[in-house]
C-alpha cells in the first residue's frame, strides 16, 4: 500500500461524510452572523446598553467597514460582478454535472455566501446615506444580522438534506 492511498483510506475526502465539514460550516455561518458587516454583534449590545463611548467606537467601526465595503464594490465591482459568477457556474458544473462531491461542499458553501455579500452592499450603502449613527445603526444592523441568520439557516437546511441524500445514494450504490 502506497503512501497516497494509506491517507486516503484514513482520512474520508467526501465531504458530505466528514465530520470536518460539518464542523467548518457550522463555525462559518456563526462567525459570519456575529461580525455583522465586520462589527462583532456584541457591540452593538454594549453600544444600545452603555451609550457614551462605546456608541462611538460602534459608529466609528461601521463606518470604517462600510467604507471598506463600498471602496471595494466601487472599484472592482465590475470584476467581482464576472469572477463571482464564473466561478460559481464552474462549482456548479463540476459538482452537480459532474458529480465532484467537494465541488458541491463548496458550492453550497459559497452560493449562499453570495446574497450575505449583496446583502452587506445594501447595508453598507444605507448606513452610509444616512443610518451611521444611534439607533437607526443599531437596527440596521440588528436586520442584518437577522436576514444573515435566516439566508444561514436555510443554507444549513438545504445542505443538510443534500448532505444526507449523498450519504444515503453513496451506500446504496
Amino acid at each position: 500500500m502506497d503512501w497516497y492511498s494509506t491517507v486516503f483510506e484514513v482520512i474520508d475526502m467526501r465531504s458530505f461524510s466528514n465530520l470536518w465539514f460539518w464542523i467548518l460550516l457550522a463555525v462559518f455561518w456563526s462567525s459570519t452572523s456575529h461580525w455583522v458587516l465586520g462589527v462583532p454583534f456584541d457591540m452593538v449590545a454594549r453600544a444600545r446598553r452603555s451609550g457614551g463611548q462605546a456608541a462611538r467606537d460602534l459608529e466609528d467601526l461601521a463606518r470604517i467597514n462600510c467604507n471598506r465595503v463600498l471602496f471595494i464594490v466601487e472599484e472592482s465591482g465590475l470584476w467581482l460582478a464576472a469572477i463571482v459568477p464564473a466561478i460559481l457556474v464552474g462549482l456548479g458544473l463540476l459538482g452537480f454535472w459532474y458529480r465532484i462531491e467537494l465541488a458541491q461542499a463548496l458550492f453550497l458553501l459559497a452560493f449562499p455566501m453570495t446574497f450575505v455579500g449583496l446583502l452587506s452592499i445594501v447595508s453598507a450603502r444605507r448606513i452610509r446615506d444616512g443610518e451611521g449613527e444611534g439607533a437607526a445603526l443599531w437596527r440596521r444592523l440588528r436586520i442584518h444580522r437577522m436576514l444573515t441568520q435566516v439566508i444561514g439557516m436555510m443554507s444549513i437546511f438545504v445542505t443538510a438534506l443534500w448532505g444526507m441524500y449523498q450519504n444515503l445514494s453513496a451506500h446504496v450504490l
